[in-house]
């Protein structure tokens, strides 16, 4: 008997020292990864699948050495996309690397800009922070290896939560003319409550709402793409191919706006916004002071639809290039994608409901469809996600 329990002690010790040996290795393993993503100026360029050799290098990287101004940047950029889209923040989760630290990166950069516009107390000063953008960009892309010079603008011009979402965009791997056009949609939004601008209401007919949607949200679309083919560049990827995703991503970009519009027709309303072609609230003998003054009406209402309607063709058109990008991306567009156009079926629904211009989308139906999102081989179609928004 005592023999027996001899043996068990044993055996004992010999799994708890084998599984202490395991979990302690599988820490210093992702402590390794973590250093090697964020210490770039210490290690700017890793392989797919680091070496055990580069992996030791990482782990005995002292803390000393580690970028704390980046490290503090990439938080920020994490707690402004949990805060303002819990879509992309549980897609994010489906990212990996480099990749992922990137597109939080790039979404920072953009509600920053966004947020600079929107919150400033007047449109002169809304113009002024839109020149600071352009001349931002102009120095980023003029001088891209002047970090003093950088720096020292960003620091004296932009108010000092901003400021590390601009240092930190990884403008030299970002198409120029995207981000240069994502400000001109901003001009656009601006000619709402600029009473000197000849047009009060700018967006007169669909194709108008189709070059807006790709200003704002079109040019997001491409660099979000500028980086995915950045960091997995394959031999598949010809010119031509890259080209037609591109292209595809940015139909997907004015899609997902499109159901923006769809949701905060009310939001809008109270700035005084209406993004309804003028054209079609002519044919239901309605005119955009009367969107401002009654937007849950019963026509608008229909042209809810019919903006939805818009979102939901693009969404079809542009979904399968989503399965020409690398395996390692699909998952995260996936669900990108699916669950953000699930606030347009949601807004399709007979029972939707629309709270402070946000679609309630409960978060059980979130993992729902980003756990069919994950399982889907490329072939989700119609009898699933069909036009008429139902399943």
């Amino acid at each position: 008997m005592g023999r027996k329990y001899s043996r068990v002690s044993r055996e004992a010790v010999f799994f708890l020292a084998t599984n202490t040996l395991i979990v302690f290795g599988l820490v210093a393993f992702d402590n390794a990864l973590a250093v090697l993503y964020t210490c770039r100026r210490r290690f700017p360029a890793i392989p797919t699948l680091p070496s055990p050799v580069l992996l030791v290098r990482a782990l005995l990287t002292p803390s000393s050495k580690y970028d704390l101004y980046a490290l503090r940047g990439m938080n920020d950029a994490v707690t402004r996309l949990s805060r303002k889209s819990r879509s992309f923040y549980l897609a994010s989760s489906f990212f990996t690397g480099r990749l992922r630290i990137d597109l939080m990166l790039l979404y920072s950069y953009c509600r920053v800009a966004d947020d600079l516009i929107d919150e400033a107390t007047n449109t002169a000063e809304a113009r002024d922070w839109i020149d600071q953008l352009r001349e931002f960009l102009d120095l980023s892309y003029k001088f891209p290896d002047d970090r003093k010079r950088m720096v020292e603008f960003v620091t004296s011009q932009f108010p000092t939560s901003a400021q590390s979402a601009l240092l930190l965009l990884p403008t030299k791997h970002l198409s120029k003319d995207a981000l240069y056009d994502l400000l001109r949609g901003f001009e656009i939004d601006l000619q709402f409550s600029d009473s000197k601008s000849q047009s009060r209401f700018p967006v007169r007919t669909e194709q108008d709402l189709d070059q807006y949607g790709f200003f704002v949200a079109g040019t997001v679309a491409h660099v979000v793409l500028d980086l995915v083919f950045y960091h997995y560049d394959l031999p598949s990827h010809t010119p031509d191919l890259k080209r037609r995703v591109w292209e595809a991503g940015e139909s997907m970009g004015i899609a997902l706006q499109y159901t923006n519009i769809a949701r905060d027709i009310a939001v809008d309303a109270k700035l005084g916004r209406v993004y309804i072609p003028a054209a079609w609230l002519e044919e239901e003998s309605l005119t955009p002071e009367g969107v401002i003054e009654n937007p849950n009406g019963a026509g608008v209402m229909k042209l809810r639809s019919r903006l939805l309607k818009r979102a939901f063709k693009l969404y079809e058109q542009a979904r399968p290039a989503i399965e020409q990008l690398p395996e390692e991306v699909k998952p995260g567009m996936r669900v990108a994608v699916e669950c953000y156009m699930e606030i347009a079926r949601t807004l399709r629904g007979k029972e939707s409901k629309v709270r402070d211009g946000a679609a309630t989308v409960p978060v059980w139906r979130r993992i729902t469809v980003a756990y069919r999102a994950l399982s889907d081989d490329g072939s989700m179609g119609h009898e699933r996600w069909g036009d008429e928004g139902g399943r």
